[in-house]
Formats: C-alpha cells, sequence, structure tokens
C-alpha cells in the first residue's frame, strides 16, 4: 500500500467519523521557542489547553514535521529520520478513552476492501500506563485483547507531556508482532524492535507543572476538558504495509537510494559505510525539498542554517560515494516524485524549491574545492605535531573565508580521529560579531544616503499635504539623475524631482505610490514613481513629457483623482480585510506584510494552514457588511505609547517614531498605526471581492482581492464565464453543477469501461505468452512488455496467469509483466513453487527491475510489485530480471 494511500485511508476514516480534516500546518513552528513544527499535536497546543476554543470538536490531521537533534545519526540506524509525518486524531472536549481506541483499533484491524489498513488482530499488542485500570478495560471489550498483550509501563513509557509545564496525562501505545526472525517474543517490554510501536493514544486530561523529566513532573490538577491527542507514524506503517525492512525503503524514500545507487555505481546492501551514506541523502534530499517547500531558504541561522546543513551533508555524502558532480538536480526531482502525491503543491513550486537548492549545491561546491583542502592542510598540521585538536582559529578560517558550517568541520575532524576547539572559534566568532555590530552602525550613520539627497534633505523636510489636498503649488528644490544632482533636464529624459512640498504619496505601508502630473510654465511633467530614499525627504521620479524644468522653477502638482480614489479603496480595503480576517480567525491572524493600489489588495497574515471555501466565503462576506454599514473612518495622531494604550496594531517589524498615526473604522473594530489614504467612510470602498489564498512560507498566508470598480468587473467576467458555460451546455446556472458532475461521471464510467476492455485484451494473450516462454538456465521465464496505459492490477493477473498456464515438463517459472501507465512505470513478478525452490523470490527480483526503472518495490517471494520513474526503462527492466533469474539459476544448481 502506498504512503499517499495510507494517509488517504487515515483521513478518509476520521472524516468519516465526523473528524474536520485540517490541512497540515507549515514546518516552521509558530511556537517562537521551536525552529520547526516537531509533532502532530503543535498546532492544536492552544485548542488541547484551553487557552482558545477549539474551532472543532474533532479535528484529523496529517501533519508535516521535522526534528533535528538526531541528524548525526540519520542512515547509521533505520530508525532515525529529519523529516516524518504525523497521523492524528483530536478530540477537544468530546469523545474520550473509549472513543479513541475505538476509532484506533477500526483503522488499524478494518479490512483493506473496507478502507482499514488491514493488520491481523492477532499481531497486535499495546501498552498502557500502570494505574491506567480503565484503558486496560477498553482494549479488553473494544478489541477483546487477551491479558498477556496488553502491557502496563510506567511515567517513562506511557505519560506524555510536552516536556514543560502545561498538559499532559496517561496514554496507550499499539505495537505490531513483526514476527520471531525480528527477536524475542514477550511483547513491547521485551523487545520494541520485533514488537514496533505505530501508534500513540495520548488521554491529555491534567495539568502538570514543575516538570523535572520524562517521570518526574507534579500533576496540579485537571484540565477544563478531557481531550484526545493521538500520533501514529505514517513512515513506520508505510513499511509495515509495504513489507520492506524499515523507513528508507518505503516508496517515499527508496527510490532516492536507488537514484544514488546508480549514479554512484555503489550498490545499495553491499556495504554498511556506504548505505549509511545513501540513506542521507535520501532523508536530506526529502527534509530539504519539504522545508523549502513551506519557505525556508538556507542562511546560517536558525531554520536556514538547519536547511544548509541538510543540503551540504546531502553533498557531501554522495561526493564520498564517489560522484563528484551536481547530484541535486538528480536527486531533487525524485523525491519530488515520490512526494508529490501526498503534497501536490511540490509540483507547481518546483521551479521555487529547486532554485534555491541547486544554488545552495553550487556555493557549496566552490566552498568543498577550496575550503578541503585547506582542512586537510591543517590536518598534515596537526598530525605533525602529535597533537590531536585542529586549532579553532582553523575553524573559524573555514567558516569566515570559505563558508564551511562548524557542524562540517566538526564531522570531517571526527572522521580523522582529530576533535576541534571549539572554545577558541566561539571566543573568534563572537569577536567578529562586535566587529560587525560596529561596522553597521558606523554604516548607519554614514554614507546609506547619497550625497544628492542627503543635501536635499538638510534644506528640510518635505511636507506631504496629500491627506487634505490633491494638487498644491509648490516649487522644484532640485534635480537628480544617476545620484548626481543636475541643474535641469529636457523632454524624453527621465529625473527625480524633490519640491519643497508635495500632494503625492510616496510608496510605504504598502501602500503604491500616487500618479500624477507636475506642469510649470512651459514644461509638464509625468509622474512615475514616488519614493522616500531617506527620512524625511520624498522624490519624484518623472518623466519629461514637454519642455525644459529646472531646479528653482514654480510648479503645479497634481494628484490623478481617480488614481487617489482607487488607493484609497484599496488601503482602506486591505484594513477592512484584516479585520475581518480577525474576527472570523481569532486576533492571533496578524498582519505581517501588504501590497495595495488601485483596484487591488493583497495581505500577508499569520495563520498556520490554508482557508477553506466557507472561511474564505465569511471572511469576504463580514468585510462586505462592514463596508455596507458606512462605518466611519477617522485618523490622529498620538504619541506611540498611547496608541499602543488603546489597542492599536502596528505592522510587526516595522520601527515607528514616538508621534504616529492612528487609523480606526468604527473604533476598536479596525485601528491600526498608518500613515496611508483612506477614504471617509467605509462604504466609500465600494466592493472586496476575494481572488486567491495562498501560502507565502510557514505560519504565513496571502489573500487578495479586487476592490471597487474591479471588484464589480471581476464578478462580471465570473457571471460572463457561468453564462457561456451555461449556453454551452444548455442548461440554467443554477443547474451547472449537477450538469458538470454528471458529465464527469460519465467520463469516468468510459474510461473504467475502456479500462476493463483492455484488461481483457490484455488477460487474452496469457497463453500466448505463456507459449513463448524462453529457457533461461533451465527455468522458464516469460518478460512482458504491456501496452502504456495498463493498470498495474491487470498486470498481476495478467503474470499470474502465466504462471498458471505451465505444466508439468517445465515446473520452474518465473512470469514478468511491466507496463508504464500516465508516465509511472510498474513491475510485476510471479514465481511458482518450483522456481522457489530453485532460490527464486519475487520480491528481490521485482527490486531488481524498480532500481532499473528508478523507484522501488517489494512483496513476497510468490508475486511482488514494483514501480518507478522512467517509463522509458520497461525493455531494460524485464532484461535485468532475466539475467537476474540466469544468475540465481546457475548459482542455485
Amino acid at each position: 500500500m502506498e504512503t499517499a494511500e495510507i494517509r488517504r485511508r487515515f483521513l478518509d476514516h476520521f472524516e468519516a467519523n465526523g473528524h474536520t480534516v485540517v490541512p497540515s500546518a507549515p514546518l516552521i513552528s509558530p511556537d517562537p521557542s521551536l525552529l520547526f513544527t516537531v509533532a502532530g499535536m503543535v498546532p492544536f497546543i492552544p485548542y488541547l489547553t484551553g487557552q482558545q476554543p477549539a474551532p472543532w470538536p474533532r479535528a484529523t490531521s496529517v501533519q508535516k514535521c521535522i526534528r533535528t537533534q538526531d541528524i548525526e545519526e540519520v542512515g547509521k540506524t533505520t530508525r532515525h529520520g529529519t523529516f516524518f509525518q504525523m497521523n492524528g486524531n483530536f478530540s477537544f472536549g468530546d469523545y474520550f478513552k473509549e472513543g479513541a481506541i475505538a476509532h484506533a483499533w477500526e483503522l488499524v484491524t478494518g479490512s483493506q476492501d473496507d478502507g482499514g489498513y488491514g493488520f491481523d488482530p492477532g499481531a497486535i499488542w499495546v501498552t498502557v500506563y500502570q494505574e491506567d485500570d480503565e484503558a486496560a478495560d477498553l482494549w479488553r471489550k473494544i478489541a477483546g485483547l487477551p491479558d498477556e498483550r496488553i502491557q502496563r509501563r510506567g511515567r517513562k513509557d506511557n505519560y506524555w507531556h510536552t516536556g514543560q509545564a502545561g498538559p499532559g496525562g496517561p496514554c496507550s501505545e499499539i505495537y505490531v508482532d513483526r514476527g520471531p526472525q525480528y527477536g524475542p517474543d514477550g511483547g513491547p517490554v521485551v523487545d520494541e524492535d520485533r514488537f514496533l510501536e505505530i501508534w500513540n493514544l495520548v488521554f491529555m486530561e491534567y495539568e502538570l507543572t514543575d516538570v523535572k523529566s520524562k517521570e518526574d513532573f507534579t500533576i496540579v490538577g485537571e484540565l477544563p476538558s478531557k481531550n484526545i491527542d493521538t500520533g501514529m507514524g505514517m513512515e513506520r506503517v508505510s513499511y509495515l504495509l509495504q513489507d520492506v525492512d524499515n523507513m528508507y525503503e518505503i516508496d517515499q524514500v527508496y527510490p532516492v537510494i536507488a537514484h544514488a545507487s546508480e549514479l554512484s555505481d555503489k550498490r545499495y546492501g553491499a556495504d554498511h559505510g556506504d548505505d549509511v551514506r545513501m540513506r542521507v541523502v535520501a532523508d536530506h534530499v526529502r527534509s530539504s525539498l519539504m522545508l523549502i517547500g513551506d519557505g525556508v531558504t538556507p542562511s546560517n541561522e536558525g531554520r536556514g542554517y538547519v536547511l544548509r546543513r541538510l543540503l551540504r551533508r546531502s553533498v557531501r555524502a554522495m561526493r564520498l560515494l564517489g560522484v563528484q558532480d551536481r547530484v541535486l538536480p538528480e536527486l531533487l526531482p525524485v523525491s519530488r516524485g515520490c512526494m508529490q502525491a501526498a503534497y501536490p503543491e511540490l509540483e507547481s513550486d518546483f521551479d521555487r524549491i529547486s532554485s534555491v537548492a541547486y544554488a545552495e549545491e553550487d556555493a557549496f561546491r566552490k566552498t568543498l574545492q577550496t575550503g578541503t583542502q585547506i582542512f586537510d592542510l591543517a590536518v598534515g598540521e596537526t598530525r605533525a605535531t602529535q597533537r590531536s585538536v585542529l586549532p579553532g582559529e582553523t575553524a573559524f578560517k573555514l567558516h569566515d573565508t570559505y563558508g564551511f558550517p562548524i557542524d562540517l568541520t566538526l564531522e570531517m575532524a571526527s572522521e580523522q580521529g582529530l576533535t576541534v576547539d571549539e572554545g577558541e572559534f566561539r571566543r573568534l566568532m563572537e569577536e567578529q560579531r562586535e566587529r560587525a555590530k560596529a561596522d553597521a552602525r558606523a554604516k548607519k550613520a554614514g554614507s546609506s544616503a547619497t550625497a544628492a539627497y542627503r543635501e536635499l534633505r538638510e534644506t528640510g523636510p518635505t511636507p506631504f499635504t496629500g491627506y487634505t489636498e490633491l494638487e498644491t503649488e509648490s516649487r522644484v528644490r532640485g534635480l537628480i539623475r544617476d545620484g548626481e544632482s543636475v541643474p535641469g533636464a529636457g523632454e524624453g529624459e527621465i529625473v527625480e524631482v524633490v519640491l519643497d512640498r508635495t500632494p503625492f504619496y510616496a510608496e510605504s505601508g504598502g501602500q503604491d505610490s500616487d500618479a500624477g502630473r507636475i506642469r510649470g510654465d512651459g514644461f509638464e511633467l509625468e509622474v512615475l514613481d514616488v519614493q522616500r530614499p531617506m527620512k524625511g525627504l520624498i522624490v519624484h521620479r518623472v518623466r519629461v513629457r514637454d519642455g525644459e524644468v529646472a531646479s528653482g522653477r514654480t510648479v503645479h502638482a497634481a494628484v490623478d483623482q481617480e488614481w487617489r480614489i482607487g488607493a484609497c479603496q484599496a488601503h482602506s480595503g486591505t484594513h477592512v480585510v484584516h479585520a475581518a480576517l480577525r474576527e472570523v480567525l481569532g486576533p492571533q491572524a496578524l498582519q505581517s506584510g501588504s501590497y495595495n493600489k488601485p483596484g487591488y489588495l493583497r495581505l500577508d497574515f499569520s495563520w498556520g494552514q490554508a482557508l477553506g471555501a466557507a472561511t474564505r466565503s465569511e471572511v469576504e462576506e463580514v468585510a462586505n457588511l462592514a463596508i455596507r454599514r458606512d462605518y466611519p473612518v477617522s485618523a490622529a495622531y498620538m504619541p506611540l505609547e498611547k496608541a499602543r494604550e488603546i489597542g492599536a496594531l502596528a505592522l510587526f517589524g516595522e520601527t515607528y517614531d514616538e508621534e504616529v498615526r492612528v487609523v480606526e473604522m468604527n473604533g476598536e473594530w479596525s485601528r491600526e498605526l498608518c500613515g496611508g489614504t483612506h477614504v471617509q467612510h467605509s462604504s466609500q470602498v465600494g466592493l472586496v471581492t476575494l481572488t486567491g489564498e495562498s501560502s507565502v512560507g510557514a505560519g504565513s498566508r496571502r489573500v487578495e482581492a479586487f476592490v471597487g470598480i474591479e471588484g464589480f468587473r471581476h464578478l462580471a467576467t465570473e457571471r460572463a464565464l457561468v453564462t457561456q458555460l451555461a449556453d454551452l451546455l444548455k442548461v440554467q446556472p443554477e443547474q451547472l453543477p449537477d450538469r458538470v458532475e454528471r458529465l464527469v461521471t460519465q467520463v469516468r464510467d468510459a474510461e473504467r469501461e475502456l479500462a476493463k476492455t483492455r484488461a481483457a485484451a490484455l488477460g487474452s494473450r496469457a497463453g500466448e505468452l505463456a507459449g513463448s516462454a524462453r529457457d533461461v538456465a533451465g527455468i522458464g521465464f516469460v518478460g512482458f512488455a504491456a501496452p502504456v496505459g495498463s493498470a498495474a492490477d491487470d498486470l498481476r493477473t495478467l503474470a499470474l496467469d502465466v504462471r498458471g498456464r505451465f505444466g508439468a515438463d517445465r515446473p520452474a517459472v518465473v512470469a514478468v509483466a511491466g507496463t508504464s501507465d500516465a508516465g509511472r512505470p510498474s513491475v510485476v513478478v510471479a514465481v511458482n513453487e518450483a522456481g522457489r525452490d530453485r532460490g527464486l523470490k519475487a520480491g528481490d527480483l521485482v527490486k531488481v527491475a524498480a532500481q532499473t526503472l528508478g523507484g522501488g518495490g517489494g512483496g513476497k517471494d510468490d508475486v511482488a510489485q514494483g514501480g518507478g520513474s522512467d517509463p522509458e526503462a520497461v525493455d531494460a527492466a524485464l532484461a535485468k530480471v532475466e539475467q537476474a533469474v540466469g544468475e540465481t539459476a546457475t548459482r542455485g544448481s
């Protein structure tokens, strides 16, 4: 069962049981104490603790997670991974232990035909907290588990908390017995390799304090409500259901290993050291793909540093495998192919993701080339002096000059049997930071603005008159071209003009600059842009449309009235949408950025998940109701402290003067620090039509909207489109959804009939194929490339049918069928009993084919299935299997 299918079944199961499906929050944690989302419950902490009312009584999600504390262990064991997915279901004061256990048992042991995972009930063991008699009784009642498969454990194993004061409670863990080949009998308390945990059900009901360790804490009381928080490890369930040995061999990971093996010409499974490097590559490439997808970019701090480290460890591991060429352009697309079924946004955003990753590899390749030489020299000098500690000065030079992260230097030194003087390295780094701060202060006070701007500013600030008027009599204070003051400019030239007062709004606070004209005696200027290159100075970028302009000339500055009306509508509309988001989603939906111009606005805000259609509709309705209610819009200047006291919202990261301008709509409904231009009443905004909602990085969303007449035009365009479709399909507009649904159903039915026809045609060839078998070292071998578009299930049926048509005269049979469907190749291998007696195993043979296809596969000894990413390699894969059959049969004889 593919991982994407495991994901789908989990969400479908809980949605059918009344849970709201909540999209995964971004990998960037909204919790400032965490770099990343490290567990499935992190986005739900405010609801589980009662800090905020939950939007739903019960929810389910598949949460993307990153844990970085075990980076050095990745690949060395088959348990440690950086990126993983946590399936969870949550109850916020709704059902409790009985519901959690019943839901879990139904999914885990339910038949695969009915949407379950199909685990053998006889292979399921559970653990409960040693004092939790209720949970033990429920496992007996609901699942019928005998006492010997319900094991009790203490706080260390079966009591959950966050590691700090907050919510907690006993938990019950579900284990699967993998069989005696994986370890001794006796349940999880004896061996957790054989008995593998797949799901933890946390019964969160207590408030904890004085948390010193996993076992040392104090229970101070009950939570306001009893909550359920569960976590099922997606990767663990995947490798159990895919019948592979570990998480690195599942369908979302192994194809990267297979491709790394092909690039390096190193066989996976032949050498432990090489296997470790390939697993590092597979894990880190996937983790990097997901991090960049959520907006993380490589840097030397925080999340960016973790990403940089993952990418560089991937590249270096491939170099240690002998691959000197660029590797991420080879490996990253393979990982995308593995993950996009579950995360389709990776496909649409891959250009951005890949450009970030490839640029980092290119930079690191240059770093490695020069830095490694320095490192090798330093190692030689250290050993020549009989020392075992690499100087901190060398580590600092590698970091400062060649971009070597200290972790890479530590790793490389460890591989050479050396350590690094980290104390000296840290001291030199701190000295560098202090120098950088001093330089920044000097630059800020010195040459941050050009001399021309500075000279003009020294004559005084530029008063902005545009709050009360659109036309102003003024004087040209100066002209600048290419950073230099000039006395004048003629027709066709583009220059910067500074006036002694202006009604033109300079771009700031998300609002685009005004448009308009500046006229004087014998000349006219078109205003192209207006900026504040330094505090207090407003600069107009203009094109001289007619005549000649010179410094000192008197002018009439006039803002385009229609432009300003549209700008005011858009900026006030931005405030309206911000207030509507906070009303619908809560105060945490705080603006983090915006841009608006006549007819259009976009607003970025803090939020960890996509807004559903119903939520977007509600936000739009709240915004337009505020417009219809004709709220008064006012602006007032006041001290910053007073603005904070009355709750005026400020844009995070912005700096403000002690005297600020506060814009209000209906008092506290919308109260923000803002220097922009606005309408006088909310009704003047006209109309807000939301047109899009998207992610702009982890923990941040973006809404876009048309405003005023542009909003009307957008709706008119949509109405025309609906009318066109209705005319085309000859139905009334309100009948369109039903009509389109019927058409889609008809197409699907036709596709199913076509598939049946293909299957029948394929099945009719079984006898012909059996008759064309070739003798390969005494084995009857049939290799068949089915027509493109053949379903994988049909391949399986065909291979089994061919295998079954051989008589007693050739008892040992291997049947292989391969095809490509929608660009995804697949292969099925079937081996009869006599063939298995000769040492031939379908699971081994299908892996041979899958590696050639650029993928993975597995199954039982009699029949196995695999796939890959290279549809052109089907014939080569069949040939590889034939070769492997001959080699195995020859060895066996």
